[in-house]
């Protein structure tokens, strides 16, 4: 449910009495993952989704029962001849769903707001909420903080809480939302408790090097996908709010030195629209060392062969080379920074979540990936 955080978090401070649905589990092909959730306040105000649109009436109705009912209930939905149009969820896959009602005075109403607020911060926190156990636990939850520490309490054994706050901290050092079991004393012994945790994490970065127009295309789109996006140019006058008006952060730097200060992830993503070999190539050699999702560069490929051989005078490894996108971006006939923009996005997209780029009406892949399949999807990619 963190993914609507910024709406909840509002009707939380409103006072407003809600129910939230919330995706726990998925096999198969399904729209949405883990996570994802539709929320129902009692005047019949919904947000959110929780499958694209399969199934989101039913679940509306399971919200409101929830609502009049005040009982939280696990419900699934799957794919077969008698059920499949009866829900909507005709792609294949199965949906398990929790539905919670957070009434005004409710006791994990305050947890809730500890998460949401987090999350809507842009601080790391884990939700962790029983999905599977006695009646009286469903739905129950802790909210984990960065540090460990956690608010919230099942009131089931003392050493219980400890241990799902633990296992969710461990998920949140991962930047990984999923399922763990437990014992109702806090043991892996003979586990009766399945407890769902969901993970907030700061927007990953996108750091967009060259103050250029397509430059300022692709920080829209980057904002637009949810990124922290800092342009960076060694050039004051190209460098400028006025030009780059929604991105996160403009630094006037050499590029180099400014990558060489900041820090960078696996979620980082980092874009080199200079092409020029004296921002660039410095650049790249320090980039392609350094921990990210992603690494693009843009140019020719005349360019590109120019600075792949500059590169290697640096001393960088063929496996380090292989890091580098370049010619940045799919193939899409890109001609406008708009375009290109788009290109780069699309990429940037099948690289993270182990995409193959081709169009889905001539490839055999999945639509829907699962988690284990988009990271050996990046695997793959990354040993090739």
């Amino acid at each position: 449910m963190l993914d609507i955080a910024d709406e909840l978090n509002q009707w939380l401070e409103e006072g407003r009495e809600f129910a939230v649905a919330t995706v726990v589990a998925v096999s198969g092909s399904a729209p949405r993952g883990p996570g994802a959730a539709l929320a129902v306040d009692t005047d019949g105000t919904a947000i959110g989704s929780v499958s694209g649109g399969c199934v989101e009436g039913t679940v509306y109705d399971l919200c409101t029962q929830a609502l009049a009912d005040g009982v939280a209930v696990r419900e699934r939905f799957g794919y077969s001849d008698e059920d499949a149009f009866a829900v909507g969820l005709t792609c294949g896959g199965v949906l398990d769903i929790l539905i919670t009602p957070v009434p005004a005075d409710g006791p994990g109403r305050k947890t809730l707001q500890t998460a949401l607020s987090a999350a809507v911060r842009g601080e790391a926190v884990a939700l962790a909420r029983v999905i599977r156990g006695p009646a009286q636990l469903l739905g129950r939850a802790l909210a984990v903080r960065q540090d460990g520490s956690y608010e919230g309490q099942l009131g089931e054994h003392p050493d219980l809480d400890r241990a799902i706050a633990d296992e969710a901290h461990s998920l949140l050092d991962a930047g990984r939302t999923g399922t763990f079991d437990l014992a109702r004393d806090g043991s892996h012994c003979e586990p009766d408790l399945t407890v769902f945790a969901e993970s907030s994490l700061p927007p990953p970065r996108m750091l967009v090097f060259g103050a250029i127009d397509f430059a300022a295309a692709l920080v829209r789109v980057g904002k637009f996908l949810g990124y922290h996006v800092t342009v960076c140019d060694a050039r004051p006058v190209f460098a400028t709010r006025t030009r780059f008006p929604e991105a996160d952060d403009i630094v006037i730097d050499w590029p180099h030195r400014y990558l060489q200060s900041t820090g960078t992830d696996d979620r980082t993503v980092i874009c080199v629209l200079t092409h020029d070999a004296k921002f660039d190539v410095p650049l790249l050699e320090t980039a392609l060392r350094l921990p990210a999702a992603y690494i693009g560069a843009m140019g020719s490929r005349r360019t590109h062969a120019d600075r792949d051989r500059r590169l290697r005078e640096t001393g960088l490894t063929d496996a380090e080379l292989a890091r580098l996108h370049s010619p940045i971006g799919l193939d899409l006939g890109a001609r406008t920074p708009e375009e290109t923009a788009l290109s780069i996005a699309a990429e940037i997209i099948a690289i993270r979540q182990g995409g193959t780029g081709l169009p889905l009406s001539s490839s055999h892949t999945p639509i829907h990936r699962d988690t284990e399949t988009r990271r050996l999807g990046r695997s793959a990619r990354v040993a090739a």
